[in-house]
């Protein structure tokens, strides 16, 4: 049975604290307000996949706002609903779904060309791309030579927009976050260099496959006119004819957790690339530091920074997708807009290429990918708990939450936007392959947050959006849009002002009073120093009391741990001889059993084959001592001589029943010394594995004794920690008394403070006194 799930994504959230209840939110005056754009884009399935059966209807798109997404048989979430956990289909609206069949110039003329508008008039601009691995995020950013993607396409209206006003000098950089740099001469030699370089290097690596593939094989997007024809036309103002604009664009990566310059010449294979560190300008706005703007004039120039970071980029092949980004990938523009030579005001336009979030048992990811497949869902996680955390709260203000923008780069350097200071849009890319549907379901429910976050754009004057110019020198220049005339005319360094103040406030002082301030300068030197020698033998003191005790509770352990240990070896050795024991006699119980059943004999039949064994060795003896006479007399009678032949007759076959049973008695002696034989090799392999564990044992033995020595080495080295401790009381004792004598031996005394109402009374009077001093000083001399 399904059950159905609507998640409701049309929830405005009150940033302003004024009311919590969701119902009504008021905007704050001068603000504009709106939840954030997430747009939906489902890529078409692959010969591959179709030939896998991973078509099972996992999608449906509903309308232009609403899909249903239905759990196929086999994945986790239709396991956990047939458990009665969770719901087999989920409902999920966008501000605009886009499907299969959606080219790239309908999708930027819907998602991307209002905020291009936006980033042309000033204001900041953020487009993200997010979803599984392998869900065509990379394609709808950047696309190919022929089906170009959204940042082509922006690229080339940005263009066109600022046609014929372009600011061909390259003496204006952007600096830090949102500030301007004025360059000197050879600044510019070294940026227009720079530029060179990086232009010569793509020229050198595309001339190759120029050569053997033609120009639709290079990864290059070669501008064409068609994309006109998908841009609107931007008004421009009166006042903008007159302006000029200039572009600059940095493209980087953030690739475990480091972030490195695509623009930057690639290094060798043993040399390892430079990471960029994440700072702060000082207003709460994080930069890249170090990272490389170059100035582009024309939409080639642009395409071709595009392809060589394309090709310093970090990318491998995975069970899912045959180049699977291994980076989040970010490209920003700067807009600079100058009017005499003046930077009116700066934009910015940022174009995020999210790496997938992947599962490692799917994709099949080991070592290296590995490492990098946790990075990267580690960011996003991140990225997720920022998005819900902005959403909470902004729903119930009574209850804000710490919002972990600083625990990752990604969200680190995109906080300002998130806060209000530029608008962000996220295009969600997902497949509608069955084996994928968990991870997709995971990326549905995100953005179903995302969706929720308000954003709130102050609406400022153009003045005060104006970027601070700074010199060479880092020193700002500009205030407002305003040239600073004071900071160009002041031309003393800061030493020359520091040692006129200095000389202007000695010669407002009188001498008394300097040696009264002199004084008391040195009294409070005197007091912050003793203090400060105080408090100094007071937390030496507590740290060694601190370090002791706690050697001597890690002493105290060992030993504990020494003893059990001791106590554990010897009952496994003791258990392990009495199991050798034990088996040892069971084994040769066992054998001896067998040997007396297979060998067994009565013994009334032993003894009796004992006396027939006797009788017929005695009847031998008898028959050999009784032959040799009785051949020695002729017989000359025939009456004697057939007796003796009846005689020799039987005693013949006697002889051979003797023989056989000779035999018999030592084939049975013989069974009786092999058993004999095997009863002691099995003694002397008992004897070698007792020796064995007797070896064991005393092995097990010497350890222990070298723990003991460990043990009495370390209480050895607590005692001289002990003696060192002691001498350091002495010495504290010693520097207390010298301090004591100090203060004893010391001129100074300390003033009795005033209150500020008495200074000033004081200073009223002081004239007064002051001539009234004088008169008494000349009467009394006399009487001296």
């Amino acid at each position: 049975m399904k059950h159905l799930e609507c998640e409701d994504m049309e929830l405005t959230c009150n940033v302003p604290p004024v009311n919590t209840s969701p119902k009504k939110v008021e905007k704050p005056s001068g603000a504009e307000q709106q939840t954030m754009k997430v747009y939906l884009r489902v890529r078409p399935f692959s010969k591959e996949e179709l030939a896998d059966n991973e078509d099972q209807h996992c999608v449906v798109i509903e309308n232009n706002h609403m899909v249903t997404l239905q759990a196929p048989k086999g994945s986790a979430t239709m396991k956990s609903s047939e458990k009665g956990i969770g719901v087999s289909i989920h409902k999920f609206s966008f501000s605009q779904i886009y499907g299969p069949a959606t080219t790239q110039a309908e999708l930027y003329m819907h998602t991307v060309n209002s905020q291009l508008s936006d980033f042309l008039d000033g204001e900041n601009a953020l487009i993200f791309s997010y979803g599984v691995t392998n869900a065509g995020k990379t394609f709808t950013i950047q696309g190919t030579s022929r089906e170009p993607g959204i940042l082509p396409r922006a690229l080339d209206a940005t263009f066109e927009y600022i046609a014929g006003r372009q600011y061909e000098g390259m003496d204006v950089k952007p600096y830090l976050r949102n500030d301007a740099q004025c360059l000197d001469a050879d600044q510019v030699k070294q940026e227009k260099n720079t530029k060179a370089a990086i232009f010569a290097s793509f020229k050198e690596e595309c001339d190759p496959f120029r050569g053997s593939r033609g120009s639709e094989s290079l990864s290059c997007y070669v501008p064409h006119r068609s994309l006109s024809d998908n841009h609107t036309e931007f008004a421009r103002t009166a006042t903008e004819s007159s302006c000029q604009f200039a572009l600059w664009v940095a493209f980087f990566e953030i690739y475990n957790e480091c972030v490195y310059d695509l623009l930057q010449p690639s290094c060798s294979k043993s040399k390892k690339r430079a990471a960029l560190r994440v700072c702060d300008d000082g207003a709460g706005n994080a930069y890249v530091k170090d990272l490389r703007w170059i100035n582009v004039q024309n939409l080639g120039e642009a395409c071709k920074l595009l392809c060589f970071g394309n090709k310093n980029r970090s990318a491998a092949a995975t069970k899912m997708n045959q180049s699977s980004s291994r980076s989040h990938s970010i490209f920003t523009m700067k807009l600079l807009k100058m009017e005499s030579g003046t930077v009116q005001r700066m934009s910015e336009f940022s174009l995020c290429d999210l790496a997938g979030s992947e599962r490692c048992n799917k994709t099949k990811t080991f070592g290296e990918r590995l490492k990098e497949a946790g990075n990267i869902n580690n960011s996003l996680l991140i990225l997720g708990k920022c998005i819900t955390a902005l959403r909470n709260n902004q729903t119930d203000r009574m209850k804000s939450g710490y919002i972990p923008f600083r625990e990752s780069k990604l969200t680190k350097l995109f906080q300002a936007v998130f806060c209000g200071k530029g608008r962000a849009s996220m295009i969600v890319n997902i497949n509608q392959c069955a084996s994928t549907y968990d991870e997709t379901l995971h990326v549905m429910k995100f953005s179903a947050v995302a969706k929720q976050v308000v954003q709130v754009m102050p609406n400022k004057a153009v003045e005060s959006l104006s970027p601070c110019l700074v010199g060479p020198n880092g020193k700002p220049l500009v205030k407002n849009g305003v040239v600073d005339r004071q900071a160009l005319e002041s031309c003393a360094s800061d030493d020359e002002l520091l040692s006129d103040e200095d000389e202007a406030d000695v010669s407002l002082l009188p001498q008394n009073e300097l040696l009264n301030m002199i004084e008391s300068l040195r009294t409070k030197l005197l007091a912050e120093r003793r203090r400060n020698l105080e408090q100094e033998m007071e937390i030496r003191k507590e740290m060694g009391d601190a370090m002791l005790q706690q050697l001597m509770e890690s002493e105290e352990l060992r030993s504990r741990q020494i003893e059990e240990l001791k106590e554990s070896y010897e009952e496994k050795l003791e258990n392990t001889f009495e199991m050798y024991k034990d088996a040892i006699k069971e084994h040769a119980y066992i054998n001896a059993m067998n040997n007396l059943e297979d060998n067994y004999v009565p013994l009334e039949e032993f003894i009796a084959e004992e006396e027939k064994v006797e009788a017929l060795k005695r009847q031998l003896a008898q028959l050999s001592s009784g032959a040799r006479p009785a051949a020695v007399p002729t017989v000359h009678t025939s009456t004697q001589t057939q007796p003796s032949r009846d005689f020799e007759a039987a005693g013949n076959d006697r002889f051979k029943y003797l023989h056989k049973e000779k035999d018999a008695i030592e084939r049975m002696c013989e069974d009786k010394q092999q058993l004999i034989l095997s009863l002691e090799r099995r003694l002397v392999e008992l004897s070698a594995s007792l020796q064995k564990v007797g070896d064991g044992f005393v092995e097990k033995s010497a350890e222990v004794e070298a723990l003991q020595a460990k043990t009495c080495d370390q209480t050895k080295s607590m005692e001289e920690l002990i003696c060192q401790s002691m001498e350091k009381d002495k010495e504290i004792t010693s520097l207390k008394a010298e301090i004591s004598k100090l203060t004893r031996k010391s001129p100074v005394q300390a003033k009795t403070k005033k209150s500020l109402l008495a200074n000033i009374r004081e200073a009223v009077a002081s004239p007064r006194k002051a001539g009234s001093g004088r008169t008494l000083k000349s009467v009394r001399t006399p009487h001296h």
